[in-house]
């Protein structure tokens, strides 16, 4: 074929393809020979074009199913392969889409905006100009098919790619945007609900890159969505809505001179008939009140808004927790109810975070979205919206037939969602809804169980607050033993919601359960017993809050005689390749940390497990087949991390352990591991192992090291900051342990973590911490190494250790600053200031350690005489000249 000629296709070639498609489209039809077939045909170069010919012309009585099946797979195979198309090709292909933007079938119209968008996400809009010409001339003609089809492509290219319009394209005096953005404003004025529809929905696609012209525009745009707020079509209104609740997340001041108009119009939408609409008005308060928009205007409307909020909050009819609702606890869990579980590796420095939902299923709907909705306004206004919201729960709550339980439910729901919000004006009357909540748990209906054993959760931590009094004392224990009876009811749904409200319980309470252990026990290990896999997973995640919360106390007898057998008759159980064992390794983890040593007696079994698993997973990398196991490496990720846990608990005893083992050789492997979070995780137990038995490091000392300082490099760090962080982590403490033996690295981690200290701002905080005591524990067990460079980076290592909280690691880095100074006093001289203010951070510091900072303060004194001495001073803030006081300076 000449390169110049037009493309044309071979009639044989036509038929047979179409009847490939016909067959294709059939339900009857044998679907893997067929795939086979497209995927012979797919060899052929002009495969597509052939494709793209049959779904452009509708002669020859090709149905309009087949010409949509040629085009669906022209843009799967464009998505794949366009840019390796022959140009002249691509060229043939585009000039047959074009004419199919104003086709006479609206699926054919559909379609062609799907592949076009694929086309222009695969190459650039610049490469095709012809394709916004006809776009406008689209746009601009009379015809609703040629505007329709013009509007739905430009629609899914909005959506799909929207910052490849708002670029600059060679040739053209304006952006893309810019020519289409006044008329897709005309649009919202078309009688066509589907143009309305189309043109705000593409506009709406630009609000979070706003380009300047719809900066410029904002005004107008948002005189015309309050005209649209009225249209008759659901799908427009949810528009309108969303486009306000996108503006005031990305500059809600824009709103500023219509917000009245627009606080109204919400206000209507949120009662709208259609849920869709309902919903995304809901989510405009939590918005405007996070966007710190005028408070006073919306207080005028909470009167209107809060009843609105609560009614919203009754459960749907098609609400599907309705149906789950009687899910019997003998009714064993289908695998897809089964969320993923996954570990998550370990990070030193982190905190827990915990997601109190009163929900564990992630569906979001009317009714979540009005009770967030509730929580941030009681949060911005306090008690001034009880004297609107607590009559109408008080008349909620104050029926008693069936038909009515749904609203009892959502007034229930309202107080948990204004329980911290709220809680000055609810303190005074909290003995009085416990004693209304209590009754609550034994109701006949599981839902109104399920949702006070949340909201008794969320006054958890007010309820313990007074508990050193007899009647706070009475209101705990009540909670307490309400929700362990409910942690046995029969009902899925009802357990879930009572053990996960034990477990915030648990966090709120911690040392106030020991006198109630026993009864705590018994009742999770019934639970233990009874629960199906699904509600198992947050028994164990209970049992690990209680081993955190309560400590040393569980380490006693009686205890263990109730907790340990059935967790171990589980642990034999699971095989190594199942997943169940990660929550109960978590389990194991908490638990060994709680008792300390007198987890050794369970200790030898849990260690060679984790060993087994870890040694069969690297064998599975290599080869699945002959071990019959499949790699995954969240097993190896739990196994480091119970082994972290076992060296928490036992401390030095894990060397008895260890030493028979390979643990050395297979942890050096995960350090190595090409997976960041292996790697993570294996950096948190070589940390652990440094502080309690560094001895068992010893002959790979060298090997840990060099590893460790690898993961600081730029291009790791850029890879994953945690197991960067852990790294530091880890090298820190074996400096500690090891003391000269780091000194061959001592100058590359300077050079790794110096930066990471003076470019803080994209960084995690654990890691500039770590970094800064990392520093200074360097600095203790190498002084004459470290001091050298000290004025590279006194300034930002000592504002780096104003923001760690006192404890035995700040302590290390300060007697290695002390250190430092003392071998090269002169190279802290520019920081003082900085120095000064670091010292000024302790809130207590140990005798030794302040003895040390006294002799350095008092030598740079001496050094620099009284009047400089006094100049350092006066550029502190008082508080921090007033705690250096006590070192007499």
């Amino acid at each position: 074929m000449a390169a110049q000629a037009i493309w044309q296709p071979k009639e044989e070639g036509l038929r047979e393809i179409c009847g490939v498609l016909e067959q294709h489209i059939s339900p009857t039809s044998d679907k893997s020979r067929i795939w086979q077939q497209l995927q012979h045909y797919s060899q052929f170069p002009d495969f597509n074009n052939y494709l793209a010919f049959i779904f452009a012309h509708a002669a020859e009585g090709k149905s309009v199913e087949i010409r949509q099946a040629a085009g669906l797979l022209l843009k799967n195979n464009l998505r794949s392969a366009f840019n390796s198309i022959d140009p002249a090709y691509q060229q043939y292909i585009k000039s047959e889409l074009l004419p199919c933007l104003g086709a006479a079938d609206r699926h054919i119209r559909t379609t062609v905006g799907t592949i076009i968008s694929v086309v222009v996400q695969q190459g650039r809009i610049a490469d095709w100009l012809e394709l916004l010409q006809v776009l406008v001339q689209c746009l601009d003609s009379s015809d609703i098919n040629h505007m329709e089809g013009a509007m739905d492509t430009l629609s899914k290219i909005c959506e799909d790619i929207p910052q490849e319009l708002d670029s600059e394209v060679p040739g053209l005096v304006e952006s893309p945007f810019d020519v289409f953005l006044p008329r897709l404003l005309q649009f919202f004025q078309s009688p066509h609900a589907s143009l309305r529809k189309l043109s705000l929905a593409s506009i709406n696609e630009f609000i979070m890159l706003m380009p300047t012209a719809l900066y410029l525009s904002m005004d107008r745009y948002i005189q015309s969505l309050l005209v649209l707020a009225h249209d008759p079509v659901a799908e427009v209104r949810k528009l309108v809505c969303s486009a306000f609740v996108q503006i005031s997340e990305v500059n809600p001041s824009l709103l500023e001179p219509h917000l009245r108009k627009i606080i109204e119009f919400m206000l209507q939408s949120n009662k709208d008939t259609d849920d869709e609409v309902a919903l995304e008005a809901c989510e405009f308060w939590t918005t405007y009140c996070e966007a710190h928009l005028n408070q006073e205007l919306l207080r005028e409307f909470l009167p209107q808004l809060i009843p609105v909020l609560l009614s919203n909050m009754v459960y749907a009819e098609d609400d599907e927790s309705l149906i789950d609702a009687e899910d019997d606890e003998s009714i064993p869990d289908r695998d897809q109810d089964l969320r993923p579980r996954f570990h998550s590796s370990r990070l030193h420095g982190s905190e827990d975070m915990n997601d109190d939902d009163d929900d564990s299923l992630s569906i979001w709907n009317l009714r979540k979205c009005s009770a967030a909705g509730l929580d941030i306004l009681s949060d911005v206004y306090g008690d001034d919206i009880l004297p609107t919201l607590m009559p109408v729960v008080q008349a909620k709550l104050s029926t008693s037939d069936d038909e009515t339980w749904k609203e009892r439910e959502a007034a229930v729901l309202a107080l948990g969602a204004i329980a911290e919000g709220c809680i000055r004006g609810l303190y005074p009357h909290l003995a009085e809804i416990v004693e209304f909540l209590i009754p609550l748990l034994d109701d006949k209906f599981p839902l109104l169980r399920s949702i006070t054993c949340w909201t008794l959760s969320r006054f958890s931590k007010f309820v313990i607050q007074g508990v050193s009094h007899e009647k706070g004392y009475e209101k705990f224990n009540k909670i307490l033993m309400g929700l362990l009876r409910r942690i046995l009811d029969t009902n899925k749904r009802v357990q879930e919601a009572a053990c996960s409200a034990f477990a915030t319980l648990e966090e709120e309470a911690a040392e106030q359960l020991a006198p109630h252990l026993e009864v705590i026990l018994q009742h999770l290990m019934c639970a233990f017993a009874r629960y199906q896999r699904k509600n198992l997973r947050i028994v164990y995640d209970a049992l690990g809050t209680l081993a955190d919360a309560v400590g040393e106390e569980l380490n006693q007898a009686r205890y263990l005689q109730i907790l340990m057998p059935p967790l171990i008759a589980k642990w034999q159980h699971l095989s190594n390749s199942d997943k169940d064992l990660f929550p109960l390794f978590e389990s194991f983890m908490s638990i060994a940390q709680a008792l300390g040593t007198g987890f050794f007696q369970f200790a030898e079994p849990v260690f060679q497990r984790c060993i087994n698993i870890i040694q069969s997973q690297h064998m599975a990398k290599v080869g699945p087949i002959s071990v019959g196991v499949k790699y995954e490496k969240e097993f190896v990720v739990c196994s480091l991390d119970l082994l972290s846990g076992l060296a928490g608990g036992l401390g030095s005893g894990i060397e008895s352990l260890i030493s028979p083992s390979n643990l050395r050789d297979l942890l050096l492997q995960c350090c190595m591991d090409e997976a960041p979070d292996v790697r993570q995780s294996a950096l948190a137990l070589l940390g652990d192992l440094a502080r309690v038995c560094p001895g068992c490091l010893q002959p790979s000392l060298s090997e840990f090291l060099n590893v460790a300082v690898k993961q600081l490099g730029t291009s790791e760090l850029r890879e994953s900051i945690s197991v960067a962080n852990n790294a530091c982590w880890a090298i820190g403490e074996l400096a500690v342990k090891v003391h000269q033996e780091v000194s061959p690295i001592v100058i590359t981690v300077i050079s790794c973590l110096v930066p990471i200290l003076q470019h803080t701002e994209n960084l995690n905080r654990s890691l500039v911490e770590n970094g800064a005591i990392t520093l200074g524990r360097l600095a203790l067990v190498c002084p004459e190494i470290v001091s050298p460079h000290m004025e590279h980076f006194m300034q930002s290592w000592c504002t780096a250790l104003c923001t760690i909280r006192d404890d035995v690691e700040k302590e290390d880095a300060f007697h290695g600053l002390c250190a430092i100074v003392k071998v090269n006093p002169s190279g802290a001289l520019n920081s003082l200031v900085y120095m000064c203010k670091a010292i000024a951070s302790w809130n207590v510091m140990s005798e030794n350690l302040q003895n040390e900072v006294r002799q350095v303060l008092h030598g740079y004194k001496q050094m620099i005489g009284d009047g400089a001495w006094e100049q350092c001073l006066s550029a502190l803030d008082p508080p921090a000249k007033e705690n250096l006081l006590k070192y007499h300076v």
